[in-house]
């Protein structure tokens, strides 16, 4: 068994693992900092919305992860398989021992496919597809443009989820493709929301509720899908109502699926995980310093923490800093200062060349960027979402640089 030591060891190689790392060594390069990540591919997630659309190429979205791994950082390319905070290390699945002075924890969030009997098997063929998967979401771009009509049905998972807004998105962009094709009239779309509201946020909710009606989308509240049956292309969901749960099953034509999402199993299964009620599961963390609340010497941030906001790229861009300053004021020895106010971001995408710039913090208050009514479609968040974020994300976030918006803010907040 191989053991090694790091100052730091980051868990995640994805968009907080890199954030993170590249902005601690912009402050110090002398740091001793290793990444911990399986994959050899880093990707773009936001865009696969759009590349399930067929507005973005699947290829536009990837990267190899060697190319985003900031000089000065060790990569280690392995999986972990166990936490150990009390002995201040971490356990691979290849059998060695990584022990540091600090650790970050953000490897992402875990899909939980096998908990919708039948999902697994029907994936990728007789018009089942999601766009959480890098696999099927040229898939679903397939299937929509080839539509003749029919039930289109799209879920939304009782589980906390990676960009709440997607399983909405990816629907309008499919009516709109449908009136393209003529097909909108012989056409019936369904959302079965698990939840009691369409989007958590006040404002932006009543707006996407119009949206929906005037789509003429068929939104079902309180239905949680459990099964497929993908023999006789069936949907059987579990819907709450005033006098318990029931089942009920809908025909399907398409199926897109939010799946059901968790903590990675080596967090669940840890100390470091939240051990009951709200949130547990997930690393337990601060709300406000990030740091975790048993061992100060760990921090969390993105899809796999506690903290209470919605899971975005957009977040971790916030999280990031206060990580940042929070780990150097621990390892000068004096006491975390910096807060994180729970601010993320939603594109909500509703339709082509129109999209809801949904901002908002731990409060569910709009906290727009821009100088308008954040909740109204525009173009220029279309243009936002489509162009600026990509290339804000690979040239900034993942290289530690500020995002410096008031370039750019200016040529969009008319529009």
């Amino acid at each position: 068994m191989t053991s090694l030591h790091h100052q730091i060891v980051v868990i995640g190689g994805g968009a907080a693992g890199i954030t993170v790392t590249a902005q601690l060594l912009k402050q110090d390069h002398r740091l001793d900092i290793a990444i911990i990540e399986p994959s050899d591919k880093h990707y773009y997630q936001p865009a696969w919305t759009l590349v399930g659309g067929g507005a973005y190429a699947m290829e536009a979205t990837v990267k190899a992860e060697k190319d985003c791994i900031p000089s000065g950082a060790q990569w280690i390319k392995a999986s972990v398989e166990s936490l150990n905070p009390d002995q201040n290390s971490v356990t691979t699945q290849d059998g060695r021992t990584i022990s540091y002075d600090y650790l970050v924890i953000c490897p992402g969030i875990q899909i939980d496919w096998h908990l919708i009997p039948g999902l697994q098997e029907a994936l990728g063929k007789n018009g089942v597809t999601s766009n959480y998967d890098r696999r099927y979401a040229p898939y679903t771009w397939e299937l929509l443009r080839n539509f003749k009509g029919g039930t289109a049905l799209f879920t939304f998972p009782a589980t906390p989820i990676k960009c709440a807004g997607a399983p909405q998105k990816i629907m309008y962009l499919a009516d709109e493709t449908f009136r393209r094709n003529g097909v909108r009239d012989k056409t019936q779309i369904i959302y079965g929301v698990a939840v009691a509201k369409i989007f958590g946020v006040p404002g932006y909710c009543e707006a996407l509720e119009k949206v929906a009606a005037g789509k003429e989308i068929d939104v079902r509240y309180r239905h949680n899908l459990k099964a497929i049956k993908p023999e006789s292309r069936e949907a059987v969901f579990a819907v709450t109502t005033d006098t318990g749960l029931e089942d009920v099953t809908i025909p399907y034509d398409f199926l897109h699926v939010a799946p059901p999402m968790s903590a990675p199993d080596f967090i669940k299964n840890s100390a470091v995980a939240v051990p009951d009620g709200p949130g547990k599961g997930w690393v337990d963390v601060h709300k406000f310093t990030l740091q975790h609340n048993r061992y100060p010497n760990i921090f969390s941030l993105g899809d796999a923490s506690s903290l209470p906001t919605s899971r975005t790229a957009a977040a971790i861009r916030q999280q990031a800093p206060v990580v940042v300053k929070n780990l150097l004021a621990l390892i000068q020895s004096q006491t975390p200062q910096g807060q994180y106010g729970g601010y993320t971001c939603c594109p909500l995408v509703t339709g082509y060349g129109k999209t809801i710039m949904a901002e908002f913090d731990y409060d569910n208050k709009p906290k727009s960027s821009f100088p308008f009514d954040p909740t109204q479609e525009r173009w220029s968040m279309w243009l936002v979402k489509r162009y600026v974020l990509p290339w804000l994300y690979w040239n900034r976030m993942l290289k530690g640089e500020s995002f410096e918006p008031d370039r750019w803010k200016p040529l969009l907040g008319k529009a």
